[in-house]
């Protein structure tokens, strides 16, 4: 094994409750018995991975950030996921909350003389009523869609 773990009986205890939380998230619960498992070394990376379920490259990154992470003092903290790296989310959940809002408004209210908002009308309320500087019809549709509310195929008010 190349990151030999060796625990201390506080993390053992630790690992173990984590283990038997029954809130936890089951990919920490995992994560958890992975490191329990690769104490000591007495298995192969290969057998802890098909006792827990994954592959055996799993084994050697959660043993590799378990040592890396050891200044960590809580073990639910070491066994977390690192944040992703990408683009952070452009509109808020606040704002979504807005455009929602005004999905559920009559376009007459805006002075808009139709019935029913279109995708592109409703983009173009939501840019104009400055709720976001900018947004595609194609993501406000896609929005509306997931949340089964499409204001282009309902009749508000």
């Amino acid at each position: 094994m190349k990151y030999k773990i060796n625990l201390t009986k506080k993390e053992k205890s630790d690992l173990e409750r984590v283990v038997r939380k029954q809130s936890i998230r089951q990919n920490i619960a995992k994560r958890a018995r992975i490191i329990l498992l690769a104490d000591g070394q007495k298995i192969t990376n290969l057998e802890i991975a098909r006792m827990v379920g994954i592959r055996n490259e799993e084994i050697t990154k959660w043993a590799k950030r378990w040592l890396e992470e050891s200044h960590i003092e809580k073990v639910e903290e070491r066994l977390k996921d690192k944040p992703r790296s990408g683009r952070k989310p452009s509109i808020t959940a606040e704002q979504w909350c807005k455009i929602m809002a005004l999905a559920c408004e009559k376009p007459e209210n805006h002075g808009i003389p139709i019935t029913n908002w279109s995708h592109s009308t409703l983009t173009a309320e939501i840019i104009k009523q400055g709720i976001v500087e900018t947004i595609s019809t194609t993501h406000v549709g896609n929005f509306l869609k997931k949340l089964n509310s499409n204001p282009t195929k309902v009749s508000i008010g």
